[in-house]
């Protein structure tokens, strides 16, 4: 009975785009980025904060938070899209078209007589494994820039949009009710999705919250103090949402705008999340004309690593990280320098190896 449990429990369907970790059994999902993902611990817990802290001119950060949700489209998840400075529905009709992972039918094995010494023997009667189909269990995908997501595929995608319009409740908590109106929207669709652990569903999915550009000029409120605390306030409930939910977050945030340190504003925003990544752009910097960076657009630093089910978070190897961005991939890797040749090479052929111990050229077989 033992053996048939298990077999039976390995058999049952996961949720779409998911995956346990390997060190803690702990659910991830992908942020759009299979190379970012690697370097984060193999992808985003469920329940976590991914914070993006913008690039200077908000280009690579709004890049990757498009990722993000078109990767939870294609694996069907649901969206939760909120924005003040664009509105949702252009967010959505920019998002890239996902590369087809669709391959040439390889041709089949020809079973003529005339065709029979050109494979082996043993490989004559094997079945022929079409591989033009779609793996759905394939966890992160890669995006056409050039291309926008298929107008149909959006009309199927279950997307909740909110841009902070008509909002009618006072609450005393926050001086700016966006906050408030906010918070009660994302629990809203939490309890009517069922994502929450405690309430009992058939089939489980994911509920991707997607916070675009959170504390900018458009939530400010009459004081600066009254803006942080609106803002670490907002961020304390929100991540009780989360940890008792099927959802995962990304929040951009412009650091910029908060450049007095004194208030440790950015310290506390890092401290609140799970993932911390910081996007430093060369576009209006000198690193932009540097030919050291000549192969990269930036450098990607992350900042902090999640610490689910275990006492110490992922070991990031690697703290040199940088990203590039292609046609149909953005890459994250380790920054690898040119090497530096200059007169090197000549250097090298120029030099007279010695004989001996001394440091003469002179022409004794021994030279002390």
């Amino acid at each position: 009975m033992s053996s048939n449990a298990k077999i039976k429990r390995s058999t049952l369907p996961g949720i779409p785009g998911t995956k346990p970790a390997t060190s803690n059994a702990q659910l991830l999902v992908s942020t759009g980025i299979p190379s970012l993902d690697q370097f984060i611990g193999g992808g985003l817990p469920i329940g976590s904060i991914l914070l993006l802290e913008e690039d200077a001119y908000n280009t690579y950060s709004k890049i990757m938070f498009k990722y993000f949700i078109a990767e939870g489209i294609v694996n069907n998840h649901s969206i939760f899209l909120a924005s003040q400075d664009t509105k949702p529905s252009n967010i959505l009709s920019d998002l890239p078209a996902p590369v087809s992972t669709e391959v040439p039918q390889a041709k089949s094995i020809s079973t003529d007589k005339n065709d029979e010494m050109k494979i082996a023997w043993r490989y004559q009667n094997m079945k022929v494994c079409d591989s033009s189909s779609k793996d759905v269990s394939v966890f992160g995908h890669y995006y056409d820039l050039t291309k926008t997501m298929e107008s149909a595929t959006l009309d199927g995608a279950d997307v909740t949009k909110w841009d902070g319009e008509n909002i009618e409740l006072k609450s005393v908590v926050f001086e700016n009710q966006v906050y408030m109106d906010l918070l009660l929207s994302i629990e809203k669709t939490i309890k009517e999705g069922n994502f929450f652990v405690s309430q009992e569903v058939k089939k489980r999915n994911i509920l991707r919250i997607c916070i675009s550009s959170l504390g900018s000029r458009l939530w400010l409120c009459d004081s600066e103090e009254q803006t942080n605390k609106d803002l670490l306030k907002f961020l304390y409930m929100f991540r009780t949402l989360l940890r008792e939910s099927f959802t995962v977050a990304i929040l951009t945030v412009p650091v910029h705008n908060y450049n007095d340190h004194s208030t440790g504003v950015i310290q506390r925003i890092e401290h609140l999340s799970d993932v911390v990544i910081g996007i430093e752009s060369f576009v209006g910097s000198t690193k932009e004309t540097n030919p050291v960076f000549k192969d990269y657009h930036g450098l990607l630093h992350i900042k902090k690593l999640p610490a689910f089910n275990t006492l110490v978070c992922h070991e990031l190897l690697f703290s040199d990280l940088a990203f590039k961005l292609r046609r149909k991939k953005f890459l994250v890797e380790v920054l690898h320098l040119p090497p530096e040749l200059g007169d090197t090479t000549q250097r090298e052929q120029d030099e007279v190896p010695t004989v001996g111990c001394g440091k003469s050229s002179s022409g004794h077989k021994l030279d002390f």
